[in-house]
C-alpha cells in the first residue's frame, strides 16, 4: 500500500495494529479495512473459546453491519429476527413492550446468533488489507518520545515489537494496553451473577427478547438457531458454590426454585434441567474508561466500557466504536497514499482526539441507560420490585415514553428522560401520553 509508514520486523508495514479479536477488535478490523487502512489483528488465543455473551444485536448494529456487507454472513449462519423486548413478569403477562417495529429507518428488527458464529461472520468479512496473527500474546506497549507507536508481541516463542501510527486496544475488560497507557476507570461489580444456560428442542415461540420480572430476580431468554433458546438467570454471587454431590444438589434446589418461581418456563422443565450442562456463570461489571484515546492508542469496547449485558448494549456500543473510529481516521485524512511519515502521527492524533469527544458522550449515555433498566429489573427487595413493576406498567401505557425508550434502546441516537418524564412514569399525568414523540 502506498504511503503507509510503520515497518515491523516481520511483513509490515501496516497502518494499524488491533490488539483483540473478540467483535470489538474484528469490527474495529472491517471497519479499518473498508477505510482503505492496512490493519494488523493480534489474538491470543489460537482457537476462538465458546462463551455465551453478545449474542443480541440492536438495529443499530443492524444498519452498520448491513452497510459493512455483514449482515448476508450473519443471516447464512442463520440469525434469528426478533422484532419485539418484551419485559413480562413471572406468569408471562405483559408488563412493557419495546416494539423495534415502531422505529424509524431501514432496520427495525433485533437479530440474535451464538456469539461464535458472530465472529465467524466478522472474519470472513475481512478483507486482503487485514493480516492476522492467532497465538500473538501483546506484552505491552511501544512508545516513542510518550507517545504509543506499536506493541511487544510474544508469538511462536520469541518477542517482537511491531510498529504502526495507530494502536487499538480491542482487548476486553482486563485491557493490558489500557493499564500500561495509565488509563484508569472506576469499576463497580455487581451483586449478582448471571447463570447462562443453552436450552436445545424448543418449540417456535414468540419473535422476541423476554425478561420476566421474578421474586428472584431476572430470567432472560431469547430464541437461537437450530431450534434453541438461551436463558439467563439472576443468582446471589454464593448461590452454587461447593463441589461435587454438594454442588450437583445446590444447582437441582436451584432448579426447582427457578420453576417454581417463574411458572412461565415450567413447560420447559425437561428441557432445561437437560441443559444444565452446558451452564456458564458469569461476573457482572460496569465500567467506563476516564479516557477513551491517548496519542497513538484508541480504546474499543470491553477496553473502554463495560456494562450488564441486561440490556444488550455491550457488543452494540463496541460495533458502533469501530465505525465511528474508522470515520474519524478518514475523516481527517487517514486514508491509504493520503499521509507521509512527517504528517501520519499528528494525523491520528487528531483523529483519536475527534473520536475520544464524539464517543464519550455516548458512551456514558448507554451507561446510564443500561444500569437504570438493570437497577430496575434485578433488585430484589418487595418494595423495589413493586415499584419497578409500577414504572413499567405506566411506561407501557405511555406511547410517548415508550417509543423514547425503544429508541434508545435500539441504538438510534440519545434522548435520555428528563426529570418530568419520570414522574410520568410513577404516576403524574402525562397530557402527551398518547401522542409519539416531536422528534420522532
Amino acid at each position: 500500500m502506498s504511503g503507509a509508514v510503520g515497518t515491523g520486523p516481520d511483513r509490515g508495514p501496516w497502518d494499524a495494529i488491533v490488539c483483540g479479536a473478540g467483535v470489538a477488535g474484528l469490527a474495529t478490523a472491517r471497519a479499518l479495512d473498508l477505510a482503505g487502512l492496512r490493519v494488523l489483528l493480534l489474538e491470543k488465543q489460537r482457537v476462538p473459546v465458546p462463551i455465551a455473551k453478545g449474542e443480541v444485536l440492536q438495529p443499530s448494529s443492524v444498519r452498520i453491519l448491513r452497510e459493512w456487507g455483514v449482515m448476508p454472513l450473519l443471516l447464512r449462519r442463520g440469525a434469528v429476527p426478533l422484532g419485539q423486548l418484551m419485559i413480562r413478569d413471572a406468569d408471562g403477562r405483559r408488563l412493557m413492550l419495546f416494539d423495534y417495529r415502531t422505529m424509524p429507518g431501514e432496520d427495525r428488527q433485533l437479530f440474535s446468533l451464538d456469539y461464535p458464529e458472530i465472529l465467524a461472520a466478522l472474519r470472513e468479512s475481512l478483507g486482503e488489507r487485514v493480516e492476522s496473527w492467532s497465538g500473538a500474546r501483546v506484552e505491552g506497549l511501544v512508545r516513542d518520545g510518550g507517545r504509543v507507536s506499536g506493541v511487544r508481541v510474544a508469538r511462536e516463542g520469541r518477542e517482537r515489537e511491531l510498529s504502526a501510527p495507530l494502536v487499538v486496544a480491542a482487548d476486553g475488560r482486563s485491557s493490558k494496553l489500557r493499564r500500561d497507557a495509565g488509563i484508569g476507570t472506576t469499576s463497580a461489580e455487581y451483586g449478582h451473577r448471571l447463570l447462562s444456560f443453552d436450552i436445545e428442542g424448543v418449540p417456535a415461540a414468540a419473535p422476541e427478547v423476554t425478561t420476566y420480572l421474578t421474586a428472584e430476580g431476572l430470567r432472560l431468554a431469547y430464541p437461537l438457531p437450530g431450534a434453541r433458546m438461551r436463558l439467563y438467570a439472576q443468582v446471589r454471587p454464593d448461590a452454587l458454590r461447593g463441589t461435587g454431590p454438594e454442588r450437583q444438589a445446590r444447582l437441582d434446589s436451584w432448579c426447582r426454585e427457578l420453576l417454581s418461581g417463574t411458572p412461565a418456563l415450567r413447560p420447559l422443565e425437561e428441557r432445561l434441567r437437560a441443559g444444565l450442562g452446558s451452564r456458564q456463570l458469569l461476573n457482572l461489571w460496569r465500567f467506563t474508561a476516564d479516557v477513551l484515546a491517548v496519542p497513538g492508542l484508541a480504546l474499543v469496547g470491553e477496553a473502554a466500557h463495560c456494562v450488564h449485558p441486561m440490556a444488550a448494549q455491550g457488543m452494540n456500543t463496541a460495533i458502533a466504536d469501530a465505525e465511528a473510529l474508522a470515520a474519524c481516521l478518514t475523516g481527517r485524512g487517514f486514508a491509504a497514499g493520503a499521509y507521509t511519515a512527517s504528517t501520519a502521527t499528528a494525523t491520528v492524533d487528531r483523529a483519536l482526539d475527534a473520536y475520544a469527544a464524539q464517543r464519550v458522550a455516548w458512551v456514558r449515555h448507554m451507561d446510564r441507560m443500561s444500569h437504570d433498566a438493570t437497577r430496575m429489573i434485578t433488585q430484589l427487595s418487595r418494595s423495589g420490585q413493586a415499584i419497578g413493576r409500577r414504572v413499567l406498567r405506566r411506561m407501557d401505557g405511555n406511547l410517548r415514553l415508550r417509543y423514547q425508550a425503544t429508541y434508545n434502546m435500539a441504538g438510534l441516537g440519545i434522548r435520555p428522560f428528563t426529570a418530568l418524564d419520570r414522574l410520568h412514569q410513577l404516576g403524574l399525568p402525562d397530557p402527551r401520553a398518547r401522542r409519539v414523540p416531536d422528534w420522532a
